[in-house]
């Protein structure tokens, strides 16, 4: 059956829900795509960390925003969804892992954020159940956690609510160019007459990019989590390692959630066999190491996810000269569903207005090519630094001519 669209989102996870939710709000009727179910993906699977901290610096400025804009989430999605902002611990053991976070926690004051180093005294007036190896930490206040599910759903509630469509366990089979520029998407089961595609797949984004000649520097990375009884309240802080071994949190509910990658280089592979079911124990025993407290807590369920982990460890996002019609909103490298409120408005503004709001170009598909400069968004809404047309107002432009 063959259908139109305004714009197609090809990923059903927090992003894509968001996107859609923003472009429904100012009036179109965005289709999303999921070959699963919504959020049955990464964005489902994730600790739901809320953080700035120990961010890429190229991301802070988004961050920063998307703290903000989790302030009032629940109002906007009409819907609570569990958000704490009570702060980020990450822990460090040795006298190197200090000096190393020392100087990760300057470079973070140095573009806006709010953040300290505490020693082990410190540390226990925040935290009093760490264990003896910790011997300090850094700490951002405005740091926090939400439950990743309510979230999604809620960005997937209201964006259905104004109209957006949803197509679940439907496929997408191919990206039909004509004459270089988006003309159609071929599913497993429909085919959408649109001019402008969204790269929302996550780990998939890879392969969504590869439809129209595309590639990206991304490999997926391997990592596990486990979720625990519930126990009576401990913390509310997110806590983790300093080398991002393991992270985790209590929930609303009391279980906790933790997750990670200790053990993962190990264990994976052992002569020539996975061995996934290792992980999770590994995980276990080192969040024991840490708060000696949760050593009698029994796991309840375990879990395992792959991440869009590309080569310089940000996102790719915006539009692309190579492709007219064709944007990019991928690659988070696990640690995109923070910044989840402010690229569904970024990413709207840009398809709607033809320029963001914040600054994208650090983030544009043309940074892994030599002498090519990003500029991902339009200067105006007639002229564009690009040859594709997104936006309405450009649409209308470009007929005059």
């Amino acid at each position: 059956m063959s259908v139109k669209a305004d714009v197609v989102i090809i990923g059903g996870g927090v992003m894509g829900c968001a996107i859609a939710y923003h472009l429904a709000k100012q009036g179109l009727k965005p289709v999303v795509i999921e070959k699963s179910d919504i959020g049955g993906e990464a964005s489902g699977s994730n600790g739901g960390g809320v953080r700035q901290s120990a961010r890429n610096l190229k991301e802070m400025p988004l961050a920063m925003e998307s703290i903000r804009l989790y302030g009032h989430l629940h109002e906007e999605l009409d819907m609570d969804v569990e958000y704490v902002r009570k702060g980020n611990l990450r822990l460090c053991t040795s006298e190197e892992e200090l000096e190393t976070m020392r100087k990760s926690v300057e470079n973070q004051k140095m573009v806006g954020l709010t953040l300290e180093m505490l020693d082990r005294r410190q540390v226990l007036d925040i935290n009093p159940h760490v264990g003896d190896k910790v011997i300090g930490a850094s700490f951002c206040a405005t740091d926090g956690h939400v439950n990743p599910f309510l979230v999604t759903f809620g960005f997937f509630k209201r964006a259905k609510n104004l109209g957006a469509r949803f197509h679940t366990h439907e496929e997408v089979k191919e990206i039909r160019l004509q004459k270089g520029r988006v003309a159609a998407v071929i599913t497993d089961k429909n085919k959408f007459e649109t001019d402008l595609v969204v790269n929302a797949a996550g780990v998939a984004g890879r392969l969504i990019a590869n439809m129209v000649g595309l590639d990206l520097p991304m490999r997926p990375i391997f990592s596990e989590a486990l979720i625990t009884e519930a126990y009576p309240p401990l913390f509310q802080q997110m806590v983790g390692h300093a080398k991002g071994l393991f992270y985790g949190r209590q929930t609303s509910h009391g279980s906790f959630f933790w997750g990670g990658f200790v053990g993962t280089e190990q264990f994976i592979y052992r002569q020539g066999k996975p061995l996934f079911h290792y992980i999770g124990p590994t995980i276990s025993k080192m969040v024991i190491d840490f708060f000696p407290v949760l050593k009698n807590l029994n796991v309840i369920r375990t879990w395992s996810g792959l991440i869009a982990q590309m080569s310089d460890g940000i996102p790719v996002l915006g539009l692309t000269e190579e492709v007219p019609g064709f944007v990019f909103t991928t690659g988070f490298s696990g640690h995109g569903f923070g910044l989840a409120p402010i690229i569904g408005r970024l990413l709207s503004e840009l398809i709607m207005d033809c320029q963001t709001s914040l600054p994208i170009s650090d983030f544009c598909y043309g940074r892994f090519f030599k002498n090519t400069e990003n500029e991902c968004s339009c200067k105006g809404n007639a002229a564009c630094t690009t040859i594709t047309a997104v936006c309405p107002n450009k649409r209308e432009w470009l007929k005059s001519i």
